[in-house]
């Protein structure tokens, strides 16, 4: 079974030997020694035995070679499986667990560095300008297009490039650039970049980026334009205001000096931004509120405001599949009323604005809203939502057979290492007997639910059945020659030998019902929760 879903991690192999997180080395040789005799595959001759055995006894072996070397046992406590196969055990050698988890930090940062540098990571986007009214005249529906793409790669672990160009076309007037750009981090707080572009915007310039702070950066930039020899100089100062917000102030010389304030807020349920720009040839303003009414879907209003500008922007997108999303936008201003249809896919994008009216109408304002927005929920309700619905059933069933065909899995080995604790536990069983010491009459380990509803369990029920499974051997087994039993806290019981887990992702209990000295008791513990038995509280 799978190590830590819920509660305590890295606890199966103590669960397996059945010993506590903090047991020394006496107690774990004694233990392994205690399951080698039952597991070991000379004691068999039966094919079918032998072939349980075997399977078994390399388990307590594993668990016994990791949990008796002090080195592969700090890296089991701390990073489980996950650790010891990362390769840290072949390593230097690493005596404080803080040393050990500076090395898998090390060993997954570098395996992260290795996947990222072996992947290239594009981008594009295609736009396609429409205009109704220039269709309406007969000039044909599509006003221009415009075409980017860009592609980036992480070269070394301080270094990355980015290789991109454009293409635009508006009526009978086109252009492009190119551009490249080489990153270099310098150090944990500051990074430069190089950059370089042919075409309408033939330029080079540097930048440079500096933590000055906690909470602030500075970037400072300085651009040479080819083709007139004009400077543009930058420089941005962003300050983290609180945990989920920051500002940032911008200012540019150069033949378009500016200055600008701006402000963004992002939560898990929300996103702002905000910013004021005054130029030397022009002033502006804009706004944007993002909401996310789930994981799949969130709404959008924005606003623009300037010396050349005033627009008005609803919308809001869904995601369609795991990496798509579909976004569409109502603009109403001054330019005049438009929708903006979007679909991002990955890196890529298809961007569709399609102007409806130059001039500003009411009724055709109103109904460029009604309509989509109406066709929206038309869609959503009768098409969508079942549809949906529909494939995430689907999806749930597929879970569960797997889910189901896994469990079954689990509990066949577990009813194959029951098998062969039966003749030692029924032995241990007949000497309490005589005694009257300790005898587990009953023991079932399984969903919390079903085992509350007790007078159930007496009767047939297939589902409360297959979210269950009987430990009364394997307790039996555990019982010592004294009359105790003992399930350590912090540990997993369905990791113990000769038990599993019947209902994954959902919570456990273990039930125990058994006699001693002639009395009947009774205890309920939880999946976590340590069991000493017998205790006079169980009496019925």
């Amino acid at each position: 079974m799978k190590e830590g879903d819920t509660g305590a991690p890295n606890r199966e192999l103590y669960a397996l030997l059945n010993i506590p997180p903090e047991a020394s080395d006496e107690e774990i040789r004694k233990a392994y020694r205690q399951w080698a005799q039952v597991y070991h595959p000379d004691k068999y001759q039966a094919p079918q035995m032998k072939d349980i055995a075997t399977e078994n006894f390399q388990r307590i072996c594993e668990a016994y070679e990791i949990l008796s070397n002090e080195q592969k046992r700090q890296i089991y406590d701390i990073y489980g499986m996950e650790g010891l196969r990362s390769g840290l055990e072949l390593g230097t050698k690493l005596n404080k667990a803080e040393e050990i988890k500076e090395e898998f930090e090390r060993l997954r940062r570098r395996k992260e560095q290795e996947k990222v540098s072996a992947h290239l990571r594009p981008s594009g986007s295609i736009l396609a300008n429409l205009s109704l009214p220039q269709f309406l005249n007969g000039d044909g529906i599509i006003k221009g297009m415009a075409m980017a793409s860009e592609i980036q790669s992480q070269i070394s672990k301080r270094n990355a490039i980015a290789i991109g160009g454009n293409l635009a076309v508006n009526g009978n007037a086109g252009g492009g650039a190119a551009s490249s750009l080489l990153r270099h981090q310098l150090s944990s707080v500051s990074s430069i970049e190089f950059v370089a572009s042919a075409g309408l915007r033939a330029l080079v310039g540097v930048q440079m980026s500096r933590n000055i702070s906690l909470h602030s950066t500075a970037t400072m930039g300085l651009a040479i334009s080819l083709k007139d020899g004009s400077i543009n100089l930058s420089n941005i100062w962003t300050r983290q205001l609180s945990e989920t917000s920051n500002g940032n102030i911008q200012l540019v010389l150069g033949t378009e000096s500016s200055i600008g304030v701006g402000w963004q807020k992002k939560e898990e349920k929300m996103s702002a931004a905000g910013e004021v720009k005054f130029g030397t040839s022009s002033f502006g303003a804009s706004a944007h509120y993002t909401h996310r009414f789930s994981s799949k879907s969130h709404g959008r209003i924005a606003g623009k405001v300037g010396s050349n500008t005033l627009e008005f922007e609803v919308g809001g997108g869904r995601k369609v599949s795991d990496f798509s999303t579909v976004r569409m936008f109502y603009s109403i201003g001054i330019q005049g009323i438009s929708w903006r249809i979007e679909y991002h896919r990955g890196g890529q994008k298809l961007i569709l604005p399609i102007l409806l009216s130059r001039h500003l109408n009411a009724v055709l304002a109103a109904g460029a809203f009604m309509v989509p927005t109406s066709l929206y929920f038309l869609l959503k309700a009768f098409i969508v939502k079942p549809y949906y619905l529909k494939r995430e059933k689907q999806k749930a069933l597929e879970n569960q057979e797997r889910s189901a065909a896994q469990v079954q899995e689990a509990r066949a080995a577990a009813e194959k290492a029951q098998q062969l604790l039966q003749n030692v536990a029924n032995r241990k069983r007949s000497r309490q007997l005589e005694t009257g010491g300790l005898v587990i009459t009953k023991a079932v380990y399984g969903n919390s639910k079903a085992l509350k509803k007790r007078d159930d369990l007496r009767e047939p029920n297939r589902e409360l059945a297959s979210q269950m499974m009987d430990v009364t051997l394997p307790l039996n087994f555990l019982v010592t020659d004294s009359g105790q039993l003992k399930l350590h806290e912090g540990v997993k019981k369905s990791g113990i030998m000769g038990f599993c887990d019947p209902c994954p992702g959902e919570p456990k209990k273990l039930l125990v019902e058994y006699t001693y000295g002639g009395w009947r008791y009774e205890v309920m513990v939880d999946d976590y929760e340590e069991l000493v038995i017998p205790q006079e509280s169980h009496r019925r």
